[in-house]
């Protein structure tokens, strides 16, 4: 079962957020990761974002994704307004890094996302949700606006004890190299966004 193995205030550059670490061995180096603001009012619907790992987009700030792009919009957004991020370890669609760089290899090649993925023998997208709602679970929270473009993410919250009050876009420009990536995302995934973004 998972529970809370350590919390603390963390103060970032965009504003403090109490951070706890969820897993089921308190010896786990790579903890899924709650990410509150500490304006969050749980009387209301809660502002939840379900952001898994991405260290190329959000350590190396890499061009290929939007990822880092979203996890920052993603804790602006949830300081300005109150709310919490899950962050999940499924760096790569869960796949991991060295298959992520492989994959990231055959794309040099002409592949897109998903066919790299398919011809390493991998699924498309390999990551589970299902942890996330542990977590609001752990939390008592019952009641959420979720910060998504992937309606994946959305059938999980429908699918669960947890009501869905409303989705709230969190969509960042296509650049020139991450065009493709974005109608791979919209066309194959069936993520909602707006075409004149990508």
């Amino acid at each position: 079962m998972i529970r809370i193995q350590a919390e603390a205030n963390v103060p970032t550059e965009h504003g403090t957020f109490r951070m706890i670490a969820f897993s089921e061995n308190e010896n786990d180096w790579m903890p899924h990761m709650a990410i509150i603001s500490e304006n969050t009012d749980f009387s209301q619907p809660v502002n939840v974002r379900f952001h898994s790992e991405c260290i190329t987009g959000e350590v190396f700030h890499s061009k290929k994704c939007e990822c880092g792009q979203q996890l920052d919009a993603a804790m602006k957004y949830i300081h300005e307004h109150g709310g919490m991020i899950i962050y999940l370890r499924q760096e790569g669609r869960n796949i991991g890094i060295i298959n992520k760089l492989k994959a990231y290899s055959l794309q040099e090649k002409g592949l897109d996302t998903v066919e790299a993925n398919l011809k390493l023998g991998l699924p498309a997208d390999d990551r589970s949700f299902g942890v996330a709602i542990e977590i609001l679970n752990v939390l008592n929270i019952k009641n959420i606006n979720l910060l998504t473009n992937n309606p994946e993410k959305v059938k999980y919250v429908e699918e669960s004890n947890i009501h869905l009050n409303s989705r709230v876009p969190l969509q960042i420009p296509a650049n020139d190299i991450s065009r493709g990536y974005l109608k791979t995302k919209k066309d194959y995934f069936g993520h909602l966004l707006d075409d004149n973004d990508n």
